[in-house]
């Protein structure tokens, strides 16, 4: 009993400070997301033309991402060599450095093509770093916890997300209500060189944790792989690719309607600590769908609750475009909390541990991290300058709507192999839950 107990602690404590970690890391890029809708266009972009500014912003927003798979490649690489705890602190203060940079830098009109050329090197930083984050943080919740519960476990880490863009919003609130002088003089760092105080905290948490007890099995049986990348690209090339797609949908929708959306929103008139407001409430009810869908998918099983997450969330990006066409707070706010808070939610809490079930413990770092960072490189990379270009095009709001609901079908069809029969028996009995 006692030797339970303290398990269960142990498993809390690791799920506790997955959580702190991918708290801050998505609060490092949830403020850069912000202030790309709203300043940087124009403290680094000036241009005459608004689209092309708003269009520059967002491509430094995307180069993070294109420096995703990188990161995940080479922590997942040293994290199946040598252990995930280590390289879930190098992430950590990667991404502290480089935020608290970008608060530092000079704008355009100071620096001239040299600003932006920083602000770039940067972005790319802040990438690599959160490259290695999400797998490793997922692998330490989803390893120590019982098999039974793996799902909740898992989805805590997911719940990070949604708490590190509320602390951005929150930051940011008081920030973008500033009148413009001030906001594009000073106000749009403060929430940059706060991340140094967040990230200082999530590094002494993660210092305090053992490392996952399936990695430190496969050290002492002396069976890691020597290059994981080639033993994934060897044996699970496909679930490479059904990770990948079984996410894109659920990368492209947040971004969109946390970046795309809030530009868009103020562009028609909408106040935007009114845009700020609305997608904070919204992350406060994902704090509960999230880990409810994630202990959803332990009593019935991740099949049903991905697949139907995926029709509600294709649902919630419908909802979310008209909400926001409105114009009117109240329905915004109305469809914040239900679309982005409540549907998009049900199906995205489960897939964590579906992602790392598709692994054998040897390689599981390296395979989960690219399919899922090759996800993010296609869509949440590339979904707020589609949805850009898309609007442009068209003129209409829900185009936009339309191409994150394609996406969202491939996540559900990729979604369908992964969790089917076949897929769910790959992995070896003796790593596979």
């Amino acid at each position: 009993m006692v030797a339970k107990d303290r398990t269960t602690v142990s498993t809390w404590r690791v799920a506790s400070a997955s959580f702190a970690g991918t708290t801050v890391e998505y609060y490092d890029f949830a403020i850069y997301g912000t202030a790309a809708a709203l300043v940087f266009p124009r403290l680094f972009f000036p241009a005459a033309d608004p689209f092309l500014g708003t269009l520059a912003a967002f491509g430094t927003f995307a180069a993070g991402f294109l420096a995703r798979p990188i990161g995940g490649l080479v922590f997942g690489h040293f994290g199946d060599r040598i252990g995930r705890k280590r390289m879930l602190v190098v992430t950590l203060v990667l991404m502290g450095v480089a935020t608290t940079a970008i608060g530092l830098l000079p704008g355009y009109a100071s620096a001239g093509a040299l600003a932006p050329a920083l602000l770039i090197g940067l972005r790319l930083v802040q990438g690599f770093a959160f490259g290695g984050e999400w797998g490793g943080a997922v692998l330490l919740a989803y390893e120590y916890a019982p098999p039974e519960r793996r799902g909740f476990f898992a989805s805590l880490p997911q719940t990070g997300p949604a708490a590190g863009v509320l602390l951005g919003n929150l930051v940011f609130l008081p920030v973008a209500a500033l009148p413009d002088a001030a906001l594009y003089s000073w106000g749009w760092r403060v929430p940059f060189l706060v991340s140094i105080v967040l990230i200082v905290f999530g590094i002494v948490v993660r210092l305090r944790i053992a490392e996952s007890p399936e990695f430190v099995q496969v050290q002492r049986s002396g069976t890691e792989a020597r290059v994981p990348l080639f033993e994934v690209l060897r044996h699970y090339p496909w679930k490479v690719l059904l990770v990948c797609g079984g996410f894109l949908g659920f990368g492209t929708l947040p971004i969109v309607a946390t970046t795309f959306l809030l530009g868009y929103g103020t562009t028609i008139g909408v106040d935007r600590t009114s845009m700020i407001t609305a997608i904070l409430l919204g992350n406060v009810v994902q704090l509960v769908v999230v880990p409810l869908s994630g202990a959803l998918s332990d009593r019935i099983g991740a099949r049903p609750i991905v697949l139907v997450g995926s029709v509600t969330a294709i649902a919630a990006i419908f909802l979310l475009v008209a909400a926001v066409g409105t114009g009117s707070f109240g329905v915004i706010v109305a469809g914040y909390v239900f679309g982005f808070g409540f549907l998009y939610c049900i199906g995205y809490g489960a897939q964590p541990a579906v992602y790392a079930r598709a692994f054998d413990a040897r390689v599981r770092y390296t395979g989960m991290s690219l399919g899922f960072q090759l996800s993010n490189v296609l869509g949440s990379a590339l979904g707020p300058g589609i949805a850009t270009i898309v609007l442009r095009v068209t003129g209409q709001p829900m185009a936009v709507a339309g191409y994150v609901g394609l996406m969202l079908l491939i996540s559900m069809a990729c979604l369908a192999v992964l969790t089917g029969r076949t897929h769910a028996a790959a992995v070896p009995a003796t790593v596979a839950d």
